[in-house]
């Protein structure tokens, strides 16, 4: 029976994640469940899963399901404020932690984890992009595992030997290929792209996502964090971590071997696949996806992605070459300008302009060795990010 607790438990893999594990009760007990804000849904996850805790990072959030509980009659102990989640990720009773908070939100509590030495099912990608060395060291002082939740590094997980899965430089592989669905607007004009809204980038073709998320596939900004993510994750070398458009986001990615041989690891859009592969590793379990039938998807396509529609693409490849805080400062940025489309101030080709304009106005700059120095980075660049805002053209 492993105890977990769901960090982001209202947001898109916080639900799959409870899906998954409430059908195997017998393998799974939810211990807690955070979030940052959304005090309805998680009163309405607490009443069906029982939790032992639930925090909100927003304290007035917190005080209202609090409240609420009590009136249900529900024993749950909630929790609020920032260091509640951090304190819930790190609790000794948990042994499973899905780190699930979008963007740079997540990276306190999921470095808790890591430090307490949990098993952590890692989708917050920006845990690795803004703090990739002082994230993996303190799994190894902390002795956590990290299993990749991304459809795309979970499917890379299972395509390698075991020797490969540590960060070892994955002997044997001359390539990993990411595939990317080329989300909303692969086919739009430049035109169609600068009068987009949230509404159509939010609109993915192939998965279920949040707005954020949603909009960084749109942008493919997306692919270019899982780039940076796969370097630390499997310590292989950038010039060998590549990208396809697959528009069916069946294959999930591809494995190259030396030998010329070809792993690819398939299935239906549905994250709660690698949710139940990550939970029950090394075993398998029912995850309530639809088997994959490749008779009715008919083919299956590939393509390049196009570097001039996705600029955003090529600024995550230049920030992985340029090292240091360069990529803290590429996730600060987009993170900034997504906000600011998707609250209409500016257009959505604006996002990779503000990005692209931050990176080149910041520098070379050394990497944070401390999280309260990664933290000093992206506060640095945020407030870049909202200079520039003010420059883009109403």
């Amino acid at each position: 029976m492993q105890s977990l607790t769901i960090l982001g438990a209202t947001g898109s893999i916080g639900r799959s994640t409870l899906d998954v594990v409430a059908r195997h009760p017998d393998r799974y007990r939810v211990f807690a469940l955070a979030a940052q804000r959304r005090d309805d849904a998680l009163y309405e996850q607490c009443l069906r899963h029982a939790p032992r805790y639930a925090a909100l990072a927003d304290e007035p959030a917190a005080r209202r399901l609090a409240d609420r509980l009590a009136t249900a009659g529900l024993d749950t102990e909630v929790l609020g404020g920032p260091s509640a989640l951090a304190e819930l990720a790190a609790h000794e009773e948990v042994d499973t932690v899905m780190a699930a908070i979008v963007g740079a939100a997540g990276l306190a509590s999921t470095i808790a984890a890591a430090r307490a030495g949990k098993r952590i099912l890692l989708a917050n990608k920006e845990s690795l992009v803004m703090a990739g060395e002082v994230f993996l060291r303190a799994c190894r002082e902390g002795g956590a595992t990290v299993l990749p939740i991304d459809s795309e590094h979970n499917a890379v997980f299972q395509c390698l030997p075991s020797a490969g899965r540590a960060g070892c430089g994955c002997p044997g592989v001359r390539r990993i290929v990411l595939t990317a669905s080329g989300g909303p607007f692969r086919r739009a004009s430049f035109e169609q792209m600068g009068d987009a809204t949230p509404e159509q980038a939010c609109a993915h073709p192939k998965w279920s996502m949040g707005r954020k998320i949603s909009v960084d596939s749109a942008t493919m900004m997306n692919k270019g964090l899982e780039l940076i993510e796969a370097f630390h994750l499997f310590g292989v070398a950038a010039s060998r971590l590549e990208v396809l458009v697959h528009p069916q986001s069946i294959v999930h990615s591809l494995v190259e071997y030396e030998d010329g041989s070809v792993l690819a690891q398939m299935g239906n859009p549905d994250m709660r696949t690698p949710i139940a592969q990550a939970l029950a590793h090394p075993d398998r379990i029912d995850s309530g996806v639809t088997p994959l039938d490749l008779v009715a998807i008919g083919r299956l396509e590939f393509e390049a992605p196009d570097a001039q529609r996705f600029p955003c693409l090529r600024l995550a490849r230049e920030a992985l070459a340029a090292g240091g805080a360069a990529p803290c400062i590429l996730n600060a940025a987009n993170e900034i300008a997504v906000a600011a489309f998707l609250e209409r101030a500016i257009r959505f080709t604006d996002i990779a302009a503000v990005t692209e304009a931050v990176l080149h106005a910041v520098g070379e700059r050394r990497a944070g060795a401390t999280i309260d120095e990664v933290f000093a980075i992206d506060a640095e660049a945020r407030a870049l990010a909202r200079d520039r805002l003010g420059r883009c053209p109403a």
